[in-house]
């Protein structure tokens, strides 16, 4: 038993070495086939049902125009009416249609307003067509609007909010209607695009491919591998074989940085030349305090008011100089930066400065 224990712990540990760490990604996680993708659709319609809370069609000339001639084809005519109901609201459909969707198939579709309604709370969407980028009509979507959201007002002009109710979600809202027409079946060679491109990872997804199925993968350049199905088996069914295969990744030296939320975030691997780095704090600051000047008695003089400035500047000296850089791995470099016991944004100063002294080996994306 002993013995057995002992083994898992070894097992356990060898689980949690720092190689392990460098897991290799399947396929499928690193890049998508071209061509599968999902497509926007658009759509405009009317949402009815709502208690007071919709458009004011004085105010919203396109509701009034919408129910007019939504009523016409109806087969009532209420262009001659004063009709100023609040019950209805105009809205915008959006939804995206995945890949190989096929008609009779049932996806989510979001509702917004466009007038000046209050909320689409108990509101019920009229059958809407979205439309894809090419104008062809892919779904039809009917059906009561989720907003989960709450809103309440009183008399006096007070009201509470929670949530966006002027904006829903209709689950399952929409019909498919049309196919986007992508044959993945009659293709004899497909492309996959790498979600981060890099000539090293490119090569090393060609060579894992070509390891099962020799000569059915070459890496174009650092994003594009190009894949061609072996004669027995299908497209679909050779993707479905190697989306599974390990892959290990590799990824440049890039150190983001986030000014506004003072967010810093290093890649494995960053290294910086040894390099010397002080920091210190410099405050100045400027106290103005108002001063009575008196005139002489009998004089001519007049009472005015005379501003007195004190100036005073204080630096922090306690933090000495430190050596930072000759970092084996990404832990050492921030245990050297955190040495300097600074700030986030005190740390993104001091790593563009380092930068433009040439010892930092990375890229710097600010954002």
């Amino acid at each position: 038993m002993q013995n057995l224990l002992a083994a898992l712990a070894l097992a356990l540990m060898v689980g949690l070495t720092p190689g392990a760490a460098l897991a290799q990604s399947r396929i499928k996680d690193i890049a998508a086939v071209e061509g599968v993708r999902s497509n926007q659709l658009v759509g405009y319609g009317l949402v009815v049902g709502l208690n007071g809370t919709g458009d004011s069609l004085r105010n919203s000339p396109f509701t009034r125009q919408s129910l007019e001639g939504m009523m016409e084809r109806l087969g009532v005519n209420i262009r001659s009416a004063n009709a100023n109901t609040k019950n209805l609201a105009a809205v915008m459909v959006t939804a995206e249609l995945p890949a190989f969707a096929t008609p009779g198939s049932r996806i989510d579709v979001s509702v917004s307003t466009m007038g000046d309604a209050k909320s689409l709370l108990g509101g019920t969407l009229l059958v809407t067509s979205l439309q894809g980028a090419d104008g062809q009509v892919y779904a039809v979507a009917q059906g009561s609007v989720q907003t989960g959201a709450v809103s309440a007002s009183g008399g006096s002009g007070s009201s509470v909010t929670r949530g966006v109710p002027t904006a829903g979600r209709i689950a399952s809202g929409a019909t498919v209607e049309r196919e986007t027409g992508f044959e993945l079946a009659n293709m004899n060679e497909v492309r996959l695009t790498l979600r981060n491109p890099d000539f090293t990872t490119a090569q090393r997804l060609a060579a894992a491919v070509n390891g099962v199925y020799p000569g059915s993968a070459m890496a174009e350049n650092g994003s594009v591998v190009a894949l061609r199905a072996p004669a027995q088996i299908g497209m679909a069914g050779f993707i479905s074989r190697i989306e599974n295969l390990p892959v290990q990744v590799d990824a440049p030296a890039k150190v983001v940085i986030d000014e506004v939320n003072g967010v810093i975030v290093m890649g494995e691997n960053v290294r910086i030349s040894t390099v010397a780095v002080s920091q210190g704090n410099l405050t100045v600051s400027v106290q103005e305090t108002p001063m009575v000047s008196q005139p002489a008695p009998f004089s001519q003089g007049q009472t005015a008011v005379v501003p007195q400035s004190d100036v005073s500047v204080e630096e922090d000296l306690g933090r000495q100089m430190r050596i930072v850089g000759g970092a084996a791995s990404l832990s050492t470099l921030v245990n050297g930066l955190n040495a300097l016991g600074v700030s986030p944004r005190d740390m993104i100063s001091i790593l563009q400065a380092v930068k433009a002294a040439g010892a930092l080996q990375a890229e710097i994306e600010v954002m």
